[in-house]
């Protein structure tokens, strides 16, 4: 179990969900994992536990919004741990509830782009002249089945953000496959995070369920161990690809 023994492994809003458990399974797996978010108390919680397990951690607090903010948190990575090798372009939300499109406010539209799509591209301009020095790397970035779904009670600006950063994410791999740095997306549909087992009921959890193929909906370690492969030389030759977590949903 050490795929990733000796990398330095940065997932950003990692402090809970989705990221939290993509980084405590890189740490198992050997990576030096840096945790990232804006709430510094569950980001000590989730060093604490990943270090109580063995790994080693460093948290980082920044806005991804803000190049220099990502710029102050790549130099700090760099002088304690190096050059992060795997970035895991997690964070992100959706800003603004579904609704027609000429109810949806102008500022919930900036929201949901600039913490999605804007957020990635800014932290990815940041951590690739690294990986290109090195000329090695691996990025994973975080779209959603909203992206390439449509659906008439899809939030509209959350959708558009995510299909931004699929379409950025292919570009990408063309142009940093020389580098020897491979760029994939994950795709996850229904995740049941605490905070969506907070908001949705469990009946009608039951019956999203029941639109899955595999008649049950995902859970944060399922995105992880798809971060995981993909972040690992088992997919050494995979590069440019979004892939759907999503319980055969998409065939159904």
């Amino acid at each position: 179990m050490k795929d990733l023994e000796g990398k330095v492994a940065l997932v950003t809003g990692s402090s809970r969900g989705i990221g939290a458990a993509t980084a405590k399974l890189f740490a198992r797996y050997g990576a030096k994992v840096v945790i990232h978010g804006r709430d510094r108390e569950q980001l000590a919680r989730t060093a604490n536990e990943i270090e109580a397990d063995g790994g080693i951690a460093m948290t980082a607090v920044a806005n991804v919004v803000s190049f220099t903010e990502i710029e102050a948190m790549r130099r700090d990575i760099e002088s304690r741990f190096g050059a992060v090798q795997i970035l895991i372009a997690n964070a992100g939300g959706s800003f603004t509830p579904p609704g027609p499109l000429e109810e949806i406010p102008e500022e919930g539209w900036h929201a949901s782009i600039e913490g999605n799509l804007t957020a990635t591209f800014l932290t990815m301009k940041s951590f690739v002249p690294s990986m290109k020095a090195l000329h090695k790397g691996v990025i994973v970035t975080m779209s959603s089945s909203a992206g390439h779904n449509a659906h008439s009670m899809a939030p509209i600006p959350y959708s558009a953000a995510k299909a931004g950063i699929e379409i950025m994410t292919r570009d990408l791999a063309a142009q940093l496959g020389p580098y020897g740095i491979r760029v994939n997306c994950i795709a996850p549909e229904t995740i049941l995070t605490a905070r969506n087992l907070e908001r949705i009921p469990s009946d009608h959890r039951d019956r999203l369920a029941e639109f899955h193929p595999l008649r049950r909906l995902g859970t944060p370690d399922d995105v992880a161990e798809a971060a995981l492969y993909l972040a690992s030389d088992r997919s050494s030759w995979i590069t440019g690809i979004v892939m759907e977590i999503d319980g055969g949903s998409a065939v159904s």
